[in-house]
C-alpha cells in the first residue's frame, strides 16, 4: 500500500528542528496516522519487545508528541494545575515542565487534557481541557505567549472540555474554542503573539481537532464542530464548504475524518449518528455528501459509529472501530460492511483500538494495552504479532480490570512513545 499523499540529531540551543522520524504532532505528520520509516520489525522477536526507557509522568488522555531530540506531552498531577512536559527522546530524562493554574468546571472523565501538543519551528502549542493555550520554546519550556480562552470568550464548554491539538498553519494557530455564542466556535490565533486573527461559525464545538488536506490545488482547513463539517481559508477564515452534520443527540463527534488516498473521498463517522461519505470535488473546493447510514440505536449500528478510534482508509475499503469495540471493513461505495472481527480489543462500550498504518500492516494500540501488529484486507483480520507494552490506568469501572487505555501512540526514530496516567515509556521497535 502507497503511504497517504498527505504524509508529507543535534539540538540547537533555541530550537527543535523535525526529523524524518518525527512525530510532531496529535496522529502524526499530516495528521493522517501514517508511519513512513523504514527498518521496523515485520514480527515481534522470540524474547519480547525491548522498552528503552520509563520516565514518570501524571494522568491526562493526549498523547505524546516526538520532534528532535524531545518527547512531549500533557498531563494532570493534582486537581489545582495541568502541566506541559518535555523529556529526552532517547533516555527519558526530564528537560522542563511548565505548569500553570487550572481547575477542571463540569468536566466529565476529568483525569487529564486531552489534546496533544504541536511542535513546529522550535515552538510548542498546547491547549488544555479549560482552554488555557500556550505557545512555548520547545527548547526550554519558556512561554511566548499564552490565551486563557474561558476568559477571553464565552466559552460553551463541552461535557469533556476542550480537547483540540492546536493546528498550525502558516502564520496561524487554529482551535476549536467553542464559543458560539460569539460566532467564535473556530479560532485562528497569530502564531507569533496570540492575537486573534479571525473566528469562524456560531456553534458548540465537537472534540475534532482541525486538519489541512488538498483540495483543487488548495490546501484546505477542515473543521467538524459541533454542528457542520466545513473547509475554509486557513489563513482568513473565509467559508469554501461546509455541509450540516447537527447530532440526533448530542456533540459527541470525537475521532476526526479519514481521507482517502485520492484525497476525493471523506469518511465521517459519530457513535450515535452513524457514518457519512463526502465527495471533495477536486476541480474546485467544493463538497457534497454522497451517503449517510445510521443504526437505531448504539447496539445496533449501520455501517460504523465510531467512538474513539479514529477509521481510516486502507486501499479500496475503510476500517474502523464501532461502539462496543468491534472492528469494521466497510465499502467506501455503500457503508456496506464487509466484516467484523472482534479479536483486537474486548467487548465494551467504547473500547478503542488506535490504528497507525505502516505499508502493507497497521500497528494498533487497544485500551488493555496492547501493542498489535496486524494485516488488514477485504479478507479479513490477521493478526502477526501482540505483546503488553504498558498497563491500563485510566480509571473506568464500567471494564472488569476498573481500567483503560485511551492515550494515542506516537511513532517515531524507529521506536513507539506511550503513556498511562503514571508513566511515558518508549519502546524499540526497530529490525
Amino acid at each position: 500500500m502507497k503511504p497517504s499523499p498527505l504524509c508529507n540529531l543535534l539540538w540547537p540551543l533555541l530550537a527543535i528542528p523535525l526529523q524524518a522520524a518525527d512525530w510532531p504532532e496529535f496522529q502524526g505528520e499530516g495528521r493522517q496516522n501514517v508511519w513512513t520509516e523504514t527498518g521496523i520489525i515485520q514480527a515481534f522477536p522470540a524474547g519480547g519487545l525491548r522498552q528503552k526507557w520509563s520516565s514518570p509522568v501524571a494522568a491526562g488522555y493526549g498523547g505524546p508528541t516526538v520532534a528532535g531530540d524531545s518527547v512531549l506531552l500533557m498531563d494532570r498531577p493534582d486537581e489545582s494545575h495541568e502541566r506541559i512536559v518535555c523529556v529526552n527522546r532517547e533516555t527519558g530524562a526530564p528537560r522542563w515542565i511548565h505548569a500553570y493554574d487550572c481547575r477542571y468546571v463540569q468536566v466529565g472523565y476529568g483525569y487529564g487534557p486531552r489534546g496533544s501538543v504541536t511542535i513546529r519551528n522550535g515552538r510548542a502549542y498546547a491547549m488544555g481541557t479549560m482552554g488555557n493555550l500556550h505557545c512555548l520554546d520547545a527548547a526550554t519550556g519558556k512561554v511566548i505567549w499564552a490565551k486563557d480562552l474561558m476568559a477571553s470568550y464565552k466559552v460553551d464548554l463541552p461535557i469533556w472540555g476542550l480537547t483540540n491539538s492546536p493546528l498550525v498553519e502558516g502564520n496561524h494557530v487554529i482551535v476549536q474554542a467553542s464559543a458560539g455564542e460569539e460566532g467564535a466556535c473556530l479560532v485562528a490565533f497569530d502564531k507569533a503573539n496570540g492575537a486573534e486573527k479571525w473566528r469562524a461559525f456560531g456553534d458548540k464545538a465537537s472534540y475534532v481537532s482541525p486538519i489541512m488536506i488538498q483540495q483543487a490545488g488548495k490546501r484546505v482547513l477542515v473543521a467538524w464542530t459541533g454542528f457542520r463539517i466545513a473547509g475554509l481559508n486557513a489563513g482568513t477564515g473565509e467559508v469554501y464548504w461546509e455541509i450540516e452534520t447537527r447530532p440526533r443527540k448530542m456533540p459527541i463527534n470525537v475521532p476526526g475524518p479519514a481521507l482517502n488516498e485520492t484525497g476525493d473521498r471523506m469518511f465521517l463517522s459519530v457513535f450515535y449518528d452513524g457514518s457519512r461519505m463526502l465527495e471533495l470535488d477536486q476541480t474546485a473546493p467544493k463538497a457534497r455528501q454522497l451517503w449517510a447510514r445510521a443504526g437505531m440505536n448504539e447496539h445496533k449500528t449501520d455501517a460504523l459509529h465510531a467512538m474513539i478510534s479514529p477509521p481510516c482508509f486502507q486501499g479500496d475499503h475503510i476500517y474502523g472501530i464501532d461502539s462496543y469495540g468491534q472492528m469494521r471493513c466497510l465499502d467506501p461505495v455503500t457503508g456496506d460492511r464487509i466484516w467484523e472481527d472482534q479479536t483486537a480489543t474486548a467487548y465494551g462500550r467504547w473500547s478503542t483500538v488506535f490504528m497507525v498504518r505502516h505499508g502493507d500492516h497497521t500497528w494498533m494500540l487497544n485500551e488493555q494495552g496492547d501493542l498489535i501488529l496486524a494485516e488488514l484486507s477485504a479478507r479479513g483480520y490477521r493478526e502477526i504479532s501482540r505483546a503488553k507494552v504498558i498497563e491500563p490506568t485510566t480509571p473506568l469501572p464500567q471494564r472488569e480490570s476498573g481500567a483503560v487505555l485511551w492515550s494515542p501512540p506516537a511513532f517515531a526514530n524507529r521506536c513507539v512513545y506511550l503513556r498511562n496516567d503514571r508513566e511515558l515509556i518508549c519502546v524499540d521497535l526497530a529490525e
